[in-house]
């Protein structure tokens, strides 16, 4: 096992941010055709401008913080994978829009701050489980997001292309762009946003059973209005705070985004305010885990069936030797029928070693199935019985669910079946748009919020 030290965090031990080319890098592409226009490509975007600050990052660590106490609630949600194809201002403004709707009614329903963190500006590459993929007997390399090669089945688009990575860069810096003037300009007022939620439930005649949460929110606003806290007074009535996030896969990227920060001298992956390491390359002794021990971003770990409680203790040895609050995410992702297995080792461990980590529940990837007609899905009701057996069973051993982490478009897509829309197998190729795995719909998600919020609701009169 690798010796990480037990250094304070900013003070890594034998880290820097090239170290990680030393260890075995999983699921990363090792065919670029031109390994030299890699590298400059990588030099080049080392002296572009930083896409986030480093003060923003440790605000969020801050929030992450509450949330790891049980004093707010993490909503994490966006695109399974962005696409240079689907970049629109409307779609950056819907997944913007549905992510403050769904905010609303968890913030009503838990009565406590919801700490918003997109899966965007940034979420491009994809692990794949096989490097190669056939079809008509033709073999090429398997697309692995735009930021390294493309969609098309065809020799010249499935080439990695370094180009790629800048154009990944141009497009996430012009998203941050416009979802900070949308998060600071006006968009994003409560009052704006909860008509949003009234549309909701009047335009879907089976969402009678949410109106009443709508009407109460209503009220609230209605009395705050009353006693003068309106949005001309009150900052955070008229804008939001929002984080951006997106698995750290391709480490050749992040390196180049990497800066030490001059106000603490700690460096920060500037390509995003938090990122996470996948349930596919979170090994101790490898590139991914070496690469974010040295940063001072949050960083989130993809908890499946595969991580047994030893591993979990070390790799938050490694990231978090310090145990700082707010440092670490643990996004657990089972299945909703493996979750009961599989997460009560993890809860205990944890809490018998007295580490300090936000617990936020993925209920997308250990559910999808693939439909008759070949296309991958997921049941709505298989991730609401997922998010449902995370509370219990949080609650049972005596830790705090403190999140959900959902892939989910703005967009009115029919990828996941069930839900108000009753989406059948028949209705998946309507709509079937993404580039990677199925997502849930704008109706599907603020459906699935306020069945949420409910529950939250619920469990704060219950005194838990």
């Amino acid at each position: 096992m690798p010796d990480f030290g037990g250094a304070a965090l900013g003070d890594p031990v034998n880290w820097t941010p090239d170290s990680w080319r030393q260890r075995p890098a999983r699921h990363m592409p090792a065919d670029y055709p031109d390994p030299a226009a890699l590298a400059a490509v990588e030099t080049e975007l080392s002296s572009y401008p930083p896409l986030v600050f480093a003060g923003e990052a440790r605000t969020l660590e801050a929030e992450l913080a509450r949330v790891a106490e049980g004093r707010a609630f993490l909503l994490q949600g966006g695109d399974c994978a962005e696409s240079f194809k689907e970049f629109h201002p409307n779609t950056i403004r819907d997944t913007f829009r549905l992510l403050l709707q769904m905010s609303v009614a968890l913030t009503f329903g838990a009565a406590m701050p919801v700490v918003k963190i997109g899966r965007i500006a940034g979420q491009f590459a994809k692990p794949r489980s096989a490097p190669t993929e056939t079809i008509g007997g033709k073999t090429l390399p398997s697309y692995r997001g735009d930021n390294i090669n493309g969609m098309e089945f065809d020799a010249a688009a499935r080439t990695p292309d370094p180009q790629r990575l800048l154009k990944a860069y141009g497009q996430s810096a012009a998203t941050l762009n416009l979802i900070r003037a949308f998060a600071g300009g006006g968009y994003a007022d409560l009052h704006n946003v909860h008509r949003w939620n009234l549309e909701f439930v009047a335009d879907n005649p089976q969402a009678d059973r949410y109106r009443a949460l709508a009407d109460r929110i209503s009220e609230a606003l209605t009395f705050m209005e009353a006693c003068g806290i309106t949005a001309k007074e009150v900052r955070s009535i008229r804008e939001v705070d929002f984080y951006t996030s997106h698995e750290a896969l391709l480490l050749g990227f992040e390196q180049a985004m990497t800066r030490v920060d001059s106000t603490t001298g700690r460096w920060y992956d500037t390509s995003a305010h938090m990122i996470w390491i996948g349930d596919r390359t979170r090994q101790l002794d490898g590139a991914h885990v070496e690469f974010c021990r040295g940063v001072g971003n949050p960083i989130g770990i993809k908890c499946g069936s595969s991580l047994s409680p030893d591993e979990l203790i070390g790799l938050l040895d490694a990231l978090n030797p310090a145990n700082i609050p707010g440092r670490i995410v643990l996004i657990t992702r089972f299945g909703a029928k493996a979750v009961g297995d599989g997460l009560p080792p993890l809860i205990r461990r944890v809490i018998k070693e007295g580490r300090k980590v936000v617990w936020s529940s993925d209920p997308m990837h250990g559910n999808t199935i693939k439909a008759e007609n070949g296309l991958k899905t997921r049941r709505l009701d298989d991730v609401r019985s997922e998010i449902d057996s995370f509370f219990r069973i949080c609650r049972a051993e005596g830790a705090y669910p403190g999140g959900v982490h959902l892939e989910m478009t703005g967009q009115n897509v029919t990828e996941c079946l069930g839900g108000l829309q009753e989406i059948s197998e028949s209705d998946l190729s309507a709509r079937y748009q993404t580039h990677c795995d199925p997502r849930l719909n704008a109706t599907q998600a603020l459906e699935l919020a306020f069945v949420l919020a409910d529950e939250l609701k619920r469990s704060r009169e219950r005194g838990e």
